[in-house]
């Protein structure tokens, strides 16, 4: 009996290290393969990143579990009843996890419409920051701030996406107000002009500077140029010192709120 129990762990030892080399060559091989799918992929699918990291994390997980059904059987495990069990297991953890399988449908959805890309400044899930990473599960951002924020993916696709990078592209969007007293046109003339003098403003589509709105205390003027994208933020703090500067060089005033109370 001891020597039947001996031979027997002889056994399970040599299996235990196949089992074992099995998953050492998993872990050094499974890598170089995700890189050299997702180079092949790459060179198909040069505008669809999303897609493609999307494909290469899931061939990795596809990997593992080969590599862990071929471990197992060394071991001795009969994989056959597990693979067939997984139908009503899948039924199980399906309902027992759809959340996660939400994240993951819309983790699809995302790789292959391709709302955004690495890199872009985007607006999702009520959160504003640049796309660091989009993985099966969830959508990473990076705030202005310099904050992590991980969004599941059934969030980021389930309601509005705006992407500020996509377009190349953004209108800055300001208002000056100018006195009652002040001559409309000749104001104008100035804003835009000190508008036109910031570097990066666009030249087409030409920048609308005009008169919008009476207000309380001031005439309102709007002041839109066009600028690059990656300029935006540069180009909307030079606007503000540009106008302001010219207004007090030529003598416009810009006014504070104000009340005017009449004795009856």
């Amino acid at each position: 009996m001891s020597e039947d129990l001996v031979a027997f762990a002889k056994v399970w030892l040599v299996n235990a290290g196949y089992a074992a080399l099995i998953v050492l060559v998993g872990y050094f091989a499974i890598s170089p393969i995700k890189k050299a799918v997702g180079k092949a992929l790459e060179k198909g699918m040069k505008k669809r990143p999303l897609l493609v990291n999307l494909a290469t994390q899931t061939t990795e997980k596809v990997l593992w579990v080969i590599v862990a059904v071929m471990a197992l059987s060394r071991l001795g495990v009969d994989v056959g009843p597990i693979i067939a069990g997984l139908g009503v297991t899948g039924f199980i953890l399906g309902f027992a996890f759809q959340e996660s399988l939400g994240n993951l449908a819309s983790g699809l959805m995302l790789a292959i419409n391709e709302p955004f890309k690495t890199g872009d400044f985007v607006e999702v899930a009520g959160h504003s920051g640049t796309v660091r990473e989009v993985s099966i599960m969830a959508t990473e951002l990076s705030t202005p701030d310099n904050k992590k924020v991980v969004i599941p993916n059934k969030s980021v696709w389930g309601g509005p996406i705006t992407n500020y990078s996509a377009l190349g592209q953004r209108r800055v969007d300001l208002t000056v107000g100018i006195a009652y007293g002040e001559n409309i046109e000749r104001a104008v003339k100035i804003a835009r002009e000190a508008v036109m003098a910031v570097p990066g403003v666009l030249e087409e589509p030409a920048p609308r500077v005009e008169p919008v709105s009476f207000d309380d205390s001031a005439i309102t003027i709007c002041l839109r140029p066009w600028v690059a994208t990656a300029d935006y933020w540069s180009v909307h703090a030079s606007v503000i010192k540009n106008v302001k500067a010219a207004f007090d060089k030529a003598g416009v005033t810009i006014p504070f709120p104000q009340i005017d109370v009449h004795n009856v």
